[in-house]
C-alpha cells in the first residue's frame, strides 16, 4: 500500500509541478504527517524532491526529472476506460486501481495538455443510477462476478435457488441495476446480479468467444424483453393532438408498430403491457383519445371521467 502511495505522489508532483502538503494530503486521503514521512523516504531513495518554504510553497520535483512509472498494467488500462463510470468502479473493487491509472496517464501528458482530465470532468458527468436510489450497497455477488470477468474464469453461483456453472462475459449497469451477461451450456443469458446468492470464482479458465459484442447482446436482449411485456392490444382513437402526444405516451417498443397502424380517422392500435397499465396510459391523453376496445378498458376510463368531471362540476 505505501509503495503504491509513494508512487502516485511522485506522479501528482510530476503531473501538476508542485502541490501543498494540504492538497497531497487531501488527495490520497492521509494525514499530512503522512505526507512528510513519505517526502522523506522519496528524498532517501534518490527521488530529486525538494520543498519551496514560505507562503505558496509547497513539494516540487527538480526541474527536468521524469518518472520511468508511468506504464499502464493491464489492470489499470482496462480499469481506466471505466474512468467515466465512478460509481461501477467503487462497486466493482476497482476504484484505487483507475486512480493510479489516471495519474499515470496525467504525468504522461505533455505540459500543456496536463489540465485536459481536470476541464473534461467540469464539463460532463456520467451519473449511473437512477433517480430516488435508496443508496444501497452493492449486492454481494458483484465482486466475485467481477473478477471472474476480468478474468476469464468460470463461476459456480446460486441463482433463484439452483446452483448453475456459468462462464461470465460481462456487466452491465442499466438504471442502478447490475446485470451480468453470461454463458450457460450453448446459451448466452442475462441474469440480475441482486438475484445471485453465493458465487464461487473457479480455478478453470474458459475460452470466450471472439464473435461476442457485449453492447450487442445487450441491445437485443433488451428490445426482446420490452416487447415480450406488450401482452395487451387496445384501440384508441385520437384527436390530432393525441397523435402529436402518442410518441412521448406510448411504451418506445410499442410506438414503431402504433405508428404503422395509425389510420387516417386517429383510429391507431397500441401494445401494452395490461389493461392496468393502459388506463394510465390513456388517461394521460386526457380528452385526446376515446377507447374503442376491449370494453373493459373502456368503462374504467368513462367511469374515472364522470368521477372527474363530478369533481369539477
Amino acid at each position: 500500500m505505501r509503495a503504491s502511495r509513494l508512487m502516485s505522489l511522485v506522479l501528482l508532483l510530476q503531473g501538476r509541478g508542485g502541490m501543498t502538503a494540504a492538497e497531497l494530503a487531501k488527495e490520497l486521503e492521509v494525514s499530512e504527517r503522512t505526507v512528510h514521512r513519505d517526502m522523506l523516504a522519496l528524498s532517501e531513495a534518490g527521488v530529486p524532491v525538494y520543498a519551496d518554504r514560505g507562503r505558496g510553497g509547497g513539494y516540487r520535483l527538480l526541474d527536468g526529472y521524469r518518472t520511468r512509472l508511468t506504464g499502464l498494467d493491464r489492470a489499470e488500462a482496462e480499469a481506466l476506460f471505466l474512468s467515466g463510470v465512478p460509481a461501477a468502479l467503487r462497486e466493482m473493487g476497482l476504484e484505487e486501481v483507475a486512480a493510479t491509472a489516471r495519474l499515470k496517464a496525467a504525468a504522461a501528458l505533455s505540459p500543456a495538455l496536463r489540465d485536459a482530465p481536470a476541464v473534461a470532468a467540469q464539463r460532463f458527468h456520467l451519473d449511473a443510477p437512477g433517480w430516488f436510489a435508496s443508496g444501497d450497497p452493492p449486492p454481494p455477488a458483484l465482486a466475485p462476478l467481477a473478477r471472474a470477468v476480468w478474468n476469464d474464469r468460470r463461476v459456480s453461483a446460486v441463482y433463484k435457488e439452483r446452483v448453475r456453472t456459468l462462464e461470465p462475459y460481462g456487466l452491465v449497469l442499466k438504471a442502478g441495476t447490475w446485470y451480468l451477461a453470461a454463458r450457460l451450456g450453448t446459451r448466452f443469458l442475462i441474469f440480475r446480479v441482486p438475484r445471485f446468492g453465493a458465487v464461487s470464482v473457479l480455478p478453470e479458465s474458459f475460452d470466450r468467444d471472439p464473435a461476442f459484442d457485449l453492447a450487442a447482446f445487450w441491445a437485443g436482449q433488451s428490445a426482446q424483453f420490452s416487447r415480450s411485456l406488450l401482452r395487451e392490444v387496445v384501440t384508441l382513437r385520437l384527436s390530432e393532438r393525441g397523435v402529436r402526444m402518442l410518441r412521448h405516451i406510448a411504451d418506445p417498443a410499442a410506438l414503431e408498430e402504433a405508428l404503422a397502424s395509425l389510420r387516417p380517422d386517429g383510429t391507431v392500435r397500441l401494445g401494452v403491457e395490461s389493461v392496468e397499465v393502459a388506463y394510465s396510459q390513456v388517461l394521460r391523453f386526457g380528452p385526446e383519445a376515446e377507447v374503442l376496445d376491449p370494453p373493459e378498458l373502456r368503462a374504467m376510463v368513462a367511469d374515472a371521467a364522470a368521477r372527474m368531471s363530478a369533481l369539477y362540476r
